[in-house]
């Protein structure tokens, strides 16, 4: 059995490792692929993760939020267009859905107005935007509900034959 990290400063990897009760080598040898030296260099950042490595981690160490932590922070391309993620309850993902489809309906006529002739005029831009920001905002919250699924069929709270079924 392997020794506790007294490590304080922890990645988001070692982590999750950790809180599935693994160490390296036993991580190494659930992930097949990975050596327990390469998640000491993931761990310690001397190394970067690929992808084929996150995927592997995320579903080893339950915790489908490493794939959304990488691409919103290490990935180059996900940097620039992928928004970080995070956990909620499924009550507060609920809020605010309904509270910004609440407010999408009440702008839902401005859209179409702006909308109409095909294009977005001076004097309509700052309505434009605001717009957009709360489809950002959807978006988002859309995200975080994708990621409490993930993270509930993770945990084995949720059958995931059950979400493919059609109805």
């Amino acid at each position: 059995m392997g020794r506790k990290s007294t490590k304080e400063n922890k990645n988001i990897y070692q982590i999750s490792r950790e809180n599935n009760g693994l160490t390296r080598d036993a991580a190494a040898e659930r992930l097949e692929f990975i050596s327990s030296d390469r998640i000491e260099k993931i761990e310690s950042e001397k190394s970067n993760p690929h992808p084929d490595e996150i995927l592997a981690m995320a579903e080893c160490y339950k915790n489908p939020s490493l794939c959304n932590y990488y691409c919103s922070h290490e990935c180059p391309i996900g940097r620039e267009y992928v928004p970080e993620v995070t956990s909620k309850d499924l009550s507060l993902i609920t809020l605010e859905m309904l509270s910004t489809l609440n407010t999408l309906s009440k702008e839902k006529d401005r859209m179409i107005d702006i909308a109409a002739d095909g294009m977005v005029s001076k004097d309509e831009m700052p309505d434009f935007l605001r717009i957009k920001d709360y489809l950002d905002d959807m978006s988002l919250t859309i995200d975080s509900l994708k990621l409490w699924i993930e993270n509930t069929i993770a945990a084995g709270e949720i059958d995931s034959g059950l979400l493919k079924k059609k109805l």
